[in-house]
Formats: C-alpha cells, sequence, structure tokens
C-alpha cells in the first residue's frame, strides 16, 4: 500500500514536471497568470535540476529506490501500478537519461528568461 502511495507521488511529480513546461508557454499565450508566479516557478526549475543533477551523478531517484524497497521483489504489483511504472521506467542506456534530463533543465532555465516569473512586489 505505502508503495503505491510513493509510486502515485511520482508519478504526480513526474507529471508535475513535464506538463510544467508547456502549462508555461500556454499560460503566456493565454494571459494565465500563474504560470508566472515565482514559488511555482522555483519549484519546477528546482524539481528539474534535481533530476539532471541525479543522473549527471549516476544517483537512483530517492522515490524509484524507496519504491522498489517497500516492494521486495515487486510481488503483487496491480493494473494501475504497472501501466504508471510503464510510463515512467525505461529500459534504456543511462546516457540517453543523462542528455534528456540535462536538456529539459537547460529548455526551462531558458524559459526563466522567454516567460519570466512575476516579481514580488511588498506593499509598503
Amino acid at each position: 500500500m505505502l508503495a503505491n502511495a510513493v509510486l502515485l507521488i511520482h508519478f504526480a511529480l513526474v507529471l508535475f514536471i513535464t506538463a510544467g513546461l508547456p502549462l508555461i508557454y500556454l499560460g503566456a499565450a493565454f494571459g494565465w497568470a500563474w504560470v508566472r508566479a515565482w514559488q511555482w516557478r522555483a519549484f519546477h526549475l528546482a524539481a528539474i535540476v534535481f533530476v539532471a543533477m541525479e543522473s549527471l551523478l549516476g544517483i537512483a531517484c530517492p522515490l524509484t529506490v524507496w519504491e522498489d524497497a517497500l516492494r521486495g521483489n515487486r510481488p503483487n504489483v496491480g493494473f494501475i501500478e504497472r501501466w504508471i511504472e510503464g510510463i515512467m521506467f525505461y529500459d534504456l542506456p543511462a546516457w540517453v537519461f543523462i542528455v534528456a534530463y540535462t536538456g529539459f533543465a537547460a529548455l526551462v532555465a531558458v524559459t526563466w528568461v522567454t516567460v519570466p516569473p512575476a516579481r514580488i512586489r511588498h506593499k509598503i
């Protein structure tokens, strides 16, 4: 049960990172103010930079390690869990992930310039 919760949190984080970038550009085009929220954008950038650094340093994602430890030999994996894992985990060489994560992180960083977050204004 806890392993499934970790998997769902992991999936939500992956969705946040991957869907966040196109949403920023869509939001800029349609005038959605929330896509320029500094805290949201900072968390988005920090999340993908963390993922890219993990891959560059050869470190396994803590959520993956935790889920694997909770599952043991992965018994009783249900349909939804198998489906989510099929979306999230691929058997490819490490360099593919390093290039993908680092390139995506660079694109998110460039987005700070092309669609800058709103500056915080303090009321006096």
